[in-house]
């Protein structure tokens, strides 16, 4: 209980600042490669399989980093709980911003043939390493040094990474396509968006050298407890958390990656949309999430964790059913609407997850359960959803993905409720067993 109480060496603005600032890097990282497999990957890298064929395609490259994140989670875990969170998360930053500038530079199908997919493949596997360690130390930065009845607040930083991310990449691509045209956006414009990310990569390793361990990992390695394999000792002690933690935020993230990959493409070529508009509205999409995400953390504090997330899970059950109907009006309008519901009431959910699942589990082996959890979810609701929508709207029509957003929702919600809340677990002590 002491270093739940004992004042953190580091001011909380500054680990806040250091935690939001790496996942909005990381995540603008992967976002923009999103955003580029729905507008022109499919063009670059398979110019030879037609527009349909090339987009499926494309969002395959896209979920071959969900894959690779549970095993990110895992490694970069093992070093996070091993030699520390500080360390390790330098070490994803670095990861993902190198993968970020090859893939700008990256040279394209036409040019250098089979070979370019093929290492579009390896440096997005990469990106996938990378944010799959990334997730779990950022949150760890700040439920490892936050007063306890404020966690949730200051758990919501890292949690702000994805919606400022997704707003700074629509922000990013609507620039290139206001002041260059659609034929010279195809040729280069595309790569501006993935070389200046070296920028954001070199002030989010300035201020993450500039800040300290965190207390409840110092207070665990003075006194020698460190797992020695620590996925071994999540998979034999916390195996029940990792999989219902995992469902929990699978409903999450099928909202989420729906919206912030799929939606572009369908807005641009099922609705007939221009491209800037469908940009501009995910920049209003990303600041409802945004918006949501703080009210959903801040109310966790004070209503508890399970009963936010159960809130968000279940509305979301609503939002699947009448997004597609409002989205298929095919309006500006009702474009931004049906795309800031789907965003707006997961965030609900999502921000109280930043410290939700660090709760669940002990410093010894925290770094790993968390993210194991949090990047299961993200596969199965991340990468299955997408490549699903472009399989389902040309057979079924889109309501058959938001019947299929619904019943993810639904699974999501009684995974949540069969968890028990963790407001109140002190960090520095072993997580109680969920109860049903």
């Amino acid at each position: 209980m002491a270093a739940d109480k004992a004042p953190p060496a580091n001011p909380m603005s500054r680990i806040a600042l250091a935690s939001m600032t790496g996942t909005v890097i990381e995540f603008y990282d992967f976002f923009i490669y999103g955003t580029a497999a729905a507008l022109v990957f499919n063009k670059v890298f398979f110019p030879e399989l037609g527009a349909a064929a090339g987009t499926a395609l494309a969002f395959a490259t896209f979920g071959v980093a969900f894959v690779a994140r549970p095993f990110g989670s895992i490694f970069f875990g093992h070093f996070g709980d091993r030699i520390g969170r500080k360390r390790t998360l330098v070490s994803t930053l670095l990861l993902m911003g190198l993968s970020t500038l090859a893939i700008g530079l990256l040279p394209s199908a036409t040019t250098i043939g089979a070979l370019a997919p093929i290492l579009l493949v390896v440096l997005r596997i990469a990106q996938g390493l990378a944010v799959g360690g990334e997730w779990a130390g950022a949150t760890l930065l700040t439920a490892e040094n936050a007063p306890p009845d404020k966690r949730g607040r200051y758990a919501l930083f890292p949690q702000l990474g994805p919606s400022v991310a997704f707003a700074l990449a629509s922000a990013t691509f609507l620039t290139t396509a206001l002041t260059m045209s659609d034929a010279a956006f195809l040729a280069w414009g595309w790569r501006l968006p993935f070389l200046a990310s070296i920028l954001l990569i070199t002030l989010g390793l300035y201020v993450r050298l500039s800040i300290e361990e965190t207390p409840a990992f110092r207070e665990s390695s003075a006194r020698g407890d460190r797992a020695r394999v620590p996925v071994a000792e999540v998979l034999v002690r916390r195996p029940r958390e990792v999989l219902l933690g995992a469902g929990a935020v699978t409903g999450v993230f099928a909202f989420f990656y729906i919206s912030v990959t799929y939606l572009t493409s369908y807005g641009t070529q099922q609705l007939g949309l221009t491209r800037p508009t469908v940009l501009a509205m995910g920049i209003i999409g990303g600041l409802v999430f945004a918006g949501t995400t703080v009210l959903g953390a801040i109310w966790s504090d004070k209503v508890g964790r399970k009963r936010m997330v159960v809130a968000g899970n279940a509305a979301s059950v609503v939002i699947g059913l009448v997004m597609f109907p409002i989205l298929d009006l095919a309006t500006p309008l009702s474009f931004v609407i049906g795309l800031s519901l789907a965003l707006g009431v997961v965030g609900f959910a999502y921000g109280p997850i930043g410290a939700q699942l660090p709760e669940m589990f002990s410093t010894r082996y925290r770094y790993t359960g968390a993210g194991m959890s949090y990047n299961l979810g993200g596969v199965l609701g991340g990468a299955v959803t997408p490549l699903l929508a472009t399989q389902l709207v040309p057979t079924l029509g889109s309501f058959a993905i938001g019947l299929y957003l619904a019943v993810v929702a639904l699974m999501s919600t009684a995974c949540m409720l069969a968890l028990r809340e963790t407001r109140d677990v002190a960090m520095t002590e072993v997580a109680p067993a969920a109860a049903g």
